[in-house]
């Protein structure tokens, strides 16, 4: 499925008849009607930052559900797509909490590849219909993920924007990770605490105390 450890750690969910009746589901939503991401790229998120690499978590909702936005990683846009105002907003705030210039490309491969897991709770959108799977069961598996994260013997951050993400908190109860919160970057609450969080630093020095190799935002 994935092609490196999540493929062993999910090894009873790729396997169960349960799995494989909702990937039925999702692939006849697929073949009936335009949904985002690229269907190879639903797990984008797995294959770019395999566990062992894990150093933080950042839960989006669902995948951007516009033409050519989506790759299967939250928030992040493809190449020369236009930066939606939540991603507008994130970039802002890493230039004020780490003096990264604001990239012109919305891509953040780069930091899945730095060990930052970008996991929407739901995989997949109906094009122009923000949360139309929101009902499929994809958070049964994502929150199974979140699960096993918990798990892991060394520390991880787990980056919480808005009362979605922040709903999965009650999943994260191992003491050695930090969770990192505040409201959501959209344009309607990030001025209610999203901006001056610092969660970009907050992850850093924090990594940097459990003797962890710090991330490298810049893309």
């Amino acid at each position: 499925m994935i092609g490196n450890d999540w493929d062993k750690l999910l090894k009873t969910v790729w396997e169960s008849d349960g799995f494989k009746k909702f990937m039925c589901e999702v692939n006849k939503q697929y073949n009936s009607k335009t949904c985002f991401p690229k269907y190879e790229n639903i797990f984008n998120a797995l294959k770019m930052t395999p566990y062992e690499n894990v150093k933080a978590v950042i839960i989006g909702q669902d995948p951007y559900h516009g033409d050519g936005q989506a790759h299967g990683l939250s928030f992040s846009v493809q190449k020369g797509i236009a930066k939606p105002p939540s991603l507008q907003n994130i970039f802002k705030e890493l230039k004020d909490d780490l003096g990264i210039e604001i990239s012109e490309s919305g891509d953040l491969t780069k930091w899945a590849k730095e060990g930052v897991l970008l996991l929407n709770s739901i995989l997949t959108v109906e094009k122009n219909k923000p949360l139309s799977h929101k009902d499929l069961g994809w958070q049964l598996l994502t929150d199974h993920i979140i699960k096993i994260l918990n798990q892991k013997n060394t520390p991880v951050v787990f980056i919480l924007w808005g009362s979605f993400a922040r709903s999965k908190k009650v999943l994260i109860t191992n003491p050695i990770h930090l969770i990192i919160e505040s409201t959501h970057p959209s344009p309607l609450s990030a001025y209610n605490g999203f901006f001056g969080s610092r969660p970009f630093s907050k992850t850093n020095n924090f990594l940097k105390q459990n003797k962890i190799k710090e991330i490298d935002f810049k893309l």
